[in-house]
């Protein structure tokens, strides 16, 4: 396929093959330029201002709550509104101990976040029941209810570690195409079977 622009020949763009296969990728992406443009700048809006659902039950809520304190200041990177409620919510920080009994009210309050929306898992007992991984009312892992997008390790994770999941999950929505891409629903039934 050949780009034309009256004021400049075929011949004179430096990297033709680049220009015809990135054409040809967004055509068969079903995906214009405009819109296109229009992806990363929503995405930039949306990974600069992600407003997390607490959902602390142990020791990795004190860590997650000195996040808003002055020494490191979660404001900055555009975390800064941790809501008690789903609605206003994008993502779902579950930061501690799952125990069966409060498996059914952490899946209620997934499913009440609006589209589209993550889930972290902060600290070993969410991400595969930490030291009480054989005991009979523990979760082994937040996965086995939620699908997980970043999994933050430690007992309890530093901040440090906390901010840079958090950052890893605003670089998963910088790439993500929210007009005609992959839709999360698709992955939701990969994982579950739905």
């Amino acid at each position: 396929m050949e780009v034309k622009i009256k004021s400049m020949k075929y011949e004179d763009f430096k990297d033709n093959e680049y220009i015809e296969h990135l054409i040809a990728e967004l055509k068969a992406a079903h995906t214009n330029v405009v819109v296109g443009c229009l992806d990363e700048l929503i995405n930039w809006g949306r990974s600069n201002s992600l407003w997390p659902l607490t959902f602390a039950t142990s020791c990795c809520g004190i860590e997650f709550m000195s996040l808003g304190a002055a020494r490191y200041d979660m404001a900055r990177f555009g975390f800064e509104v941790a809501r008690a409620s789903p609605r206003q919510a994008d993502f779902v920080m579950v930061a501690g101990t799952i125990v069966h009994r409060m498996a059914p009210v952490l899946k209620r309050l997934y499913d009440q976040l609006a589209e589209p929306k993550y889930v972290v898992a902060a600290g070993g007992c969410a991400v595969s029941g930490g030291p009480f991984r054989n005991s009979y009312h523990v979760l082994k892992g937040v996965e086995e209810i939620l699908p997980v997008d970043v999994y933050i390790p430690g007992c309890p994770p530093r901040p440090e570690a906390m901010f840079y999941g958090l950052m890893q999950l605003q670089r998963k929505v910088k790439v993500e195409k929210f007009f005609g891409g992959v839709n999360r629903q698709e992955k939701r039934e990969k994982v579950f079977g739905k």
